[in-house]
């Protein structure tokens, strides 16, 4: 029997924690860092005093919110192994009592309805096996009047980023990938599940069919990534 996707997902994000965060980084020069940065900027108008980071990872976005002062964050993925580099960059950043990483399915995610101000997703959505389910659990759990916001790599539609970064998504990334990762599966789902996900207005669309309001998207170095909004 084939692995879910889910199983698939979890297996490779296990294997690949430990150069996870380094490859983040030396794959998008660190524009990875900016993107979080104008994500919090936004945020930040919301003035969330709980934010729920689903498919937390390593922590990057959870640990980046704590500067809003929320009074709670909490993060959930399905790699123990992304998490555990999580927890120990948490406790580095000595936010241990305001972050709480646990392991927990975006899909069946283990909070009450209306437990959050903020629901925020970094480069995960794609990597739901059952998107509209995802989607849907994140708008339970957020509270009315609440956010949800997703960054996601997305698709440049004019020239040249369009060319340039088709060609670095599947001729550059793959191959570095591969050899700093070890990994030769991992580095090729990137650049195929970011190809395969719908971005820009059709992913806005997607937002609006779960029942949030007032959807947008504010897209990011040239199309490369993008900010979706809706609040419920």
């Amino acid at each position: 029997m084939n692995p879910s996707k889910k199983e698939m997902v979890r297996e490779m994000f296990d294997d690949i924690s430990p150069k996870y965060d380094f490859l983040n980084h030396f794959l998008s020069f660190g524009i990875d860092k900016y993107w979080r940065k104008r994500f919090v900027q936004i945020l930040r108008d919301y003035k969330p005093l709980t934010i729920l980071d689903v498919a937390t990872g390593t922590g990057d976005l959870a640990i980046a919110v704590a500067q809003l002062e929320p009074q709670k964050v909490a993060g959930i993925d399905i790699s123990e192994k992304m998490l555990e580099v999580g927890r120990e960059k948490v406790t580095a950043a000595k936010l241990d009592t305001l972050i709480t990483l646990r392991k927990a399915d975006a899909e069946k995610i283990p909070f009450s309805d209306n437990s959050f101000h903020a629901v925020t997703v970094a480069f995960g959505v794609r990597n739901f096996e059952n998107l509209k389910q995802g989607l849907g659990e994140m708008k339970r759990v957020l509270r009315p009047g609440g956010v949800m916001m997703i960054l996601e790599f997305s698709h440049p539609q004019n020239f040249p980023m369009k060319q340039l970064y088709g060609f670095y998504s599947k001729q550059i990334i793959p191959v570095f990938g591969r050899v700093i990762s070890k990994n030769r599966q991992a580095y090729q789902y990137l650049p195929d599940s970011v190809a395969a996900f719908p971005s820009g207005a059709d992913f806005v669309g997607i937002l609006s069919e779960t029942g949030l309001r007032n959807t947008r998207c504010i897209s990011l170095s040239m199309g490369i990534a993008t900010i979706y909004i809706g609040e419920k």
